[in-house]
């Protein structure tokens, strides 16, 4: 069974697929799908869209067929039909394996509402010391790129090609929490850095040799 962390409608949610489900309770696909339905028929549109996302997956012959996503409501409500006592085993483990991944996803959004502050410090320091002016207007993803380089050991174009993001996504939804705590680690240091009159040159080579040890474990 796998519960995975996705955007939806602008938001991160923890779904299921009704792949996985039909695989881990021994189902046919296309009876997963059926019982969804079924589901559908008796709430409305709206209810049912926050609780299931239908999607495409390209089958192992290439053919594209459809696929549910589910919330941790939607897997109850889908689940309650399924008996037995092997079937209730996986269904404690599922909700086992979601409670597991609320506390992950709790967690790096608390981390995303800290670095909000320490981003908007860092802009701050930059407007306010000339360097956009010394960099043509590219001195935010110069130190964007610089601190990237430093955590991940790559810039802000090549984590995108990874994560298969386009610039209109933002590329932190991403990182996972541990990694937004070390970006906003060095980008703390950036921005005292820049406060104090450090120029880029000066900041990016105090940052390659130095930094490092601020962020290791």
């Amino acid at each position: 069974m796998l519960i995975e962390t996705r955007k939806i409608n602008k938001r991160e949610v923890n779904v299921v697929t009704s792949l996985d489900v039909a695989e881990t309770f021994e189902k046919e696909h296309y009876h997963v799908m059926e019982d969804i339905r079924e589901i559908q028929s008796k709430i409305s549109t709206t209810e049912f869209s926050g609780l299931f996302y239908e999607e495409e997956y390209k089958a192992a012959n290439g053919k594209k067929n459809p696929v549910y996503y589910m919330n941790r409501d939607g897997f109850t409500l889908l689940a309650m039909g399924y008996t037995g006592q092997k079937a209730m085993r996986f269904k404690l483990a599922y909700i086992n394996q979601f409670n597991q991944m609320e506390e992950l996803l709790k967690g790096k959004l608390i981390e995303r509402e800290k670095g909000i502050a320490v981003h908007q410090s860092l802009t701050k320091a930059i407007q306010q010391s000339g360097e956009n002016e010394r960099t043509h207007g590219h001195a935010y993803s110069l130190y964007t790129d610089l601190i990237y380089k430093v955590v991940f050991g790559k810039n802000a174009k090549q984590l995108r090609e990874e994560y298969g993001i386009t610039r209109q996504d933002n590329l932190r939804d991403s990182f996972a929490q541990e990694e937004l705590a070390k970006v906003q680690s060095v980008e703390m240091v950036v921005s005292g850095l820049v406060d104090c009159g450090w120029g880029y040159d000066d900041v990016k080579d105090f940052i390659a040799n130095g930094t490092r040890k601020l962020i290791v474990g």
